[in-house]
């Protein structure tokens, strides 16, 4: 049993991550933004006998005095807090400086002072920008085109810079786009499955040519867990992701089959990305994640997207389904 910190634990990813964790005989602390309201996101969602044992910590991720109290005492840390939407980064750059790298900056220096025995810290595959190369290993080149990836690649030098500067136990995973239940509108898939089970007789997207390569949420829990345990990860950025991609137009259809809908799919301009800053190909090369970490995918994307409809289908009036979510 470790006492565990888990930043951005109310989210997506972070409340799976605090549920296998805690199901695992972990004590989890679960740093949530802090808000009047002591809404804890997804985390309410969690069965009582999990929340049980979990230590909720409201906290800002940019408040360097409540990262250190939030870290103090924990054995590991899972670093997911960021601000993750990318149109919005459009919109609010300075805001994805000041969450996604002065907050890395706070729990690295945090981690260093209280000389944990591993930090997590997640990167994105948008770091890589249009594929280059395909699959995209580790080596690939780093392109920020867009004020998000811009932040993601500066969070990650920042946690290169501590392990190389101060022998920092800090490994990095680089998930691959992750879906499953729990994840927000703003997303693709529960964009469609949300408008499918609506009735809509018009699905609409962003662009329906960019191939993505899907993760379910399960599977790339599991990796977050494998990169923890793993002393090979220390200093090293990993891959997690299935290896197989996928067009937003095929993705789309294979949806609206699950949902059993005739609705047809239209481009929306206003959900376009910017010409030069649309990431046309990103097809994970997890080939260090297999040898290193023993880590593969379980779920097929047929799979995980029908477990993903099934979800929807029992929470569909948690989506503003409406409305363009950025």
């Amino acid at each position: 049993m470790k006492q565990i910190l888990i930043t951005g634990a109310a989210g997506f990813i972070g409340s799976h991550l605090t549920e296998e964790l805690v199901q695992a005989g972990h004590k989890v602390r679960a740093m949530v933004h802090y808000n009047f309201q002591s809404n804890w996101g997804w985390l309410e969602s969690l069965p009582k006998e999990i929340m049980a044992n979990v230590e909720v910590f409201p906290a800002d991720i940019a408040d360097p005095f409540a990262v250190q109290k939030a870290v103090s005492g924990c054995d590991v840390v899972y670093h997911l807090a960021a601000l993750i939407a990318i149109p919005y980064s459009y919109r609010a750059p300075a805001a994805y400086v000041e969450t996604n790298i002065k907050g890395t900056l706070n729990i690295l220096e945090a981690c260093r002072n209280e000389q944990v025995s591993r930090l997590v810290h997640t990167s994105t595959s948008e770091t890589y920008g249009t594929a280059q190369y395909v699959p995209i290993d580790e080596k690939h080149p780093l392109v920020g085109q867009s004020p998000y990836s811009a932040s993601k690649i500066a969070a990650d030098k920042l946690a290169e810079s501590y392990y190389l500067s101060f022998d920092l136990p800090v490994a990095t995973i680089r998930p691959f786009n992750t879906f499953g239940p729990r994840q927000s509108a703003r997303a693709v898939i529960p964009t469609v499955i949300s408008q499918a089970l609506s009735g809509n007789n018009t699905i609409r997207l962003g662009a329906l040519s960019p191939i993505r390569d899907l993760n379910y949420v399960k599977d790339t829990v599991r990796g977050f867990m494998a990169v923890a345990n793993s002393d090979a990860a220390i200093g090293n950025v990993t891959n997690i992701g299935r290896g197989e991609g996928v067009t937003i137009g095929e993705l789309a259809q294979l949806i609206l089959d699950i949902c059993d809908s005739n609705a047809t799919i239209e481009v929306d301009n206003a959900r376009l990305r910017p010409e030069k800053s649309e990431v046309m190909a990103l097809i994970c090369n997890n080939d260090k994640a297999k040898k290193v970490l023993n880590w593969q995918p379980s779920y097929s994307l047929q799979q995980g997207l029908e477990e993903t409809v099934n979800w929807v289908k029992q929470n569909l009036e948690k989506y503003k389904v409406g409305i363009y979510n950025t």
